[in-house]
C-alpha cells in the first residue's frame, strides 16, 4: 500500500503540467506545489503559525545533516518526533542530507559503505550511510524521507558522471531495502523517495531513472540540480527524465529555481518544488514582485508610500508601505527578515497557486506563453 499517493486531476495536453492532490499521514497537498525550506526546523524569520494560518503552505522541508548534528535525531525522537518538536502538524519532507555532505568537499570521504564527514560544527567525524540516513529521517517522522545520493558538483567528467549514477542506484537499492524492513513493523506511514543523477548527461538521466523506477518507490525526486550548471540545462535534465519517471507518482525537482521558472518546471511534469531563494534573498534586500524584482535598499523607496506588491495579499503588503521596509532593511531590524520572508515566500505560494488553477480550467498553455513574454520582456 503506497504511504503518500497523488491523485492527477487534470492534465495540460499541450505540455507535461499537472494537477493532483498528494495524499500524506498529515494531509492532503494541492500540487504543483513549491515547499518553504526549514533547514533546522524552522523557516527563517517565520512562525509556524505564519506558515499555517497566514500562507497556508502544506508540506515544508527539513535538512537531515543540520538535524543530525544539532540537536540531533535522537533527541528529536525522544520529543516526540519532528512534527511535535518544531509545533508543525502538516507534512514535511527531509533530505538524506547527500547535498550538504558532498558540499563539504575536503571534509567528506566517499566509500562503497557511504560518506564519512566532518561537522562543520566542532569537526566531529560522522557517516551517513544509505541505510542510516533512513534511520535518521524515521527517528525524525518525516512524512517523505530522501535516500542517500552522491551529488556530484558542475561540472564532471562524463566518467564520473557514470560511476556517481552507480553508486547512487546501489545506495537507492541498499536504502529501499532497509526502508521496507523498517515500516513493515510501524503503523504510522512514511514514504521513501529516490533521487535521479546523471549530472548534465541526458543519456546518464535517462538510465538512472529507468533503473531507480524497479524499486517501486512511492514517488521520484530529480536532483543534482542548481549546482552551477546553466539554467537551460538543468531545464533539458528535467526534460529528458520526467518521461520516464511513472506518471502516477509525485516527481519532485530538487533546489529549484527563480520566480519565474517555477512555470518552466511545472510544464515539464514536476510536482513538488523546493528552494532556499525565497527566504535567503529576501533577508539580503531582493524581493520578489508580481511586476519583478524589487531591490528594496535602492534610493527610490526611500520615501516611497506604496505597498511592495500592491495586489499581494500577504500581511507584509497589506500593512506596510516600501519606505518602511527600506527603513528596517537600512537599520539591520529583525522585523525586516520577517516582513520580507513573508512576502517572498507568499509570492512563490501564489505563483504556485496561479499554475494548479490555470491547469485545472485547461489554460495552462495560455499562461505558460504568457509568463514567457512576460520574463522575456523583462531581461
Amino acid at each position: 500500500m503506497p504511504q503518500v499517493r497523488l491523485e492527477v486531476q487534470r492534465e495540460c495536453p499541450e505540455t507535461g503540467a499537472r494537477a493532483g492532490l498528494l495524499h500524506t499521514a498529515h494531509g492532503t497537498i494541492e500540487t504543483p506545489v513549491f515547499m518553504p525550506v526549514g533547514t533546522q526546523a524552522t523557516v527563517k524569520g517565520l512562525s509556524q503559525r505564519d506558515l499555517a494560518e497566514d500562507l497556508d503552505a502544506r508540506i515544508i522541508l527539513g535538512n537531515t545533516y543540520h538535524l543530525y548534528l544539532r540537536p540531533g535525531h535522537d533527541s528529536i525522537r525522544r520529543m516526540g518526533g519532528l512534527h511535535r518538536f518544531m509545533s508543525w502538524p502538516r507534512a514535511i519532507l527531509t533530505d538524506s542530507g547527500g547535498f550538504q555532505v558532498f558540499s563539504l568537499s575536503g571534509l567528506r570521504r566517499i566509500t562503497e559503505e557511504g560518506v564519512t564527514f566532518r561537522s562543520h560544527l566542532n569537526g566531529d567525524a560522522h557517516l551517513f550511510t544509505p541505510e542510516s540516513t533512513v534511520d535518521v529521517q524515521l527517528a525524525f517522522g518525516s512524512d517523505i524521507l530522501m535516500a542517500l545520493d552522491e551529488c556530484p558538483e558542475y561540472p564532471v567528467t562524463e566518467k564520473y558522471a557514470r560511476e556517481s549514477l552507480d553508486r547512487t542506484v546501489r545506495w537507492a537499492d541498499r536504502a529501499y531495502a532497509h526502508y521496507l524492513k523498517r515500516i513493515g513493523r510501524m503503523e504510522t506511514r512514511h514514504a521513501l523517495f529516490p533521487i535521479v543523477q546523471g549530472s548534465t548527461f541526458p543519456a546518464l538521466r535517462r538510465e538512472c531513472a529507468e533503473r531507480l523506477i524497479e524499486l517501486d518507490a512511492d514517488g521520484y525526486a530529480i536532483g543534482g540540480l542548481s549546482v552551477g550548471e546553466p539554467r537551460p540545462l538543468s531545464l533539458e535534465m528535467v526534460d529528458v527524465t520526467a518521461p520516464v519517471l511513472p506518471r502516477e507518482r509525485p516527481r519532485y525537482a530538487m533546489g529549484v529555481g527563480m520566480p519565474d521558472e517555477l512555470p518552466e518546471y511545472v510544464a515539464r511534469g514536476v510536482d513538488m518544488m523546493d528552494c532556499v531563494l525565497p527566504s535567503r534573498n529576501a533577508r539580503n534586500g531582493c524581493l520578489f514582485t508580481s511586476q519583478g524584482r524589487v531591490i528594496i535598499k535602492h534610493a527610490e523607496h526611500k520615501e516611497s508610500e506604496e505597498p511592495l506588491d500592491p495586489g499581494c495579499p500577504c500581511y507584509t503588503c497589506r500593512n506596510y508601505s516600501r519606505a518602511y521596509l527600506r527603513h528596517l532593511f537600512q537599520a539591520g531590524e529583525i522585523l525586516y527578515s520577517s516582513l520580507a520572508t513573508r512576502h517572498n515566500i507568499q509570492r512563490y505560494l501564489d505563483i504556485m497557486r496561479g499554475m494548479r488553477t490555470a491547469i485545472l480550467e485547461g489554460r495552462f498553455a495560455k499562461y505558460l506563453r504568457e509568463t514567457r513574454a512576460t520574463a522575456n520582456n523583462a531581461r
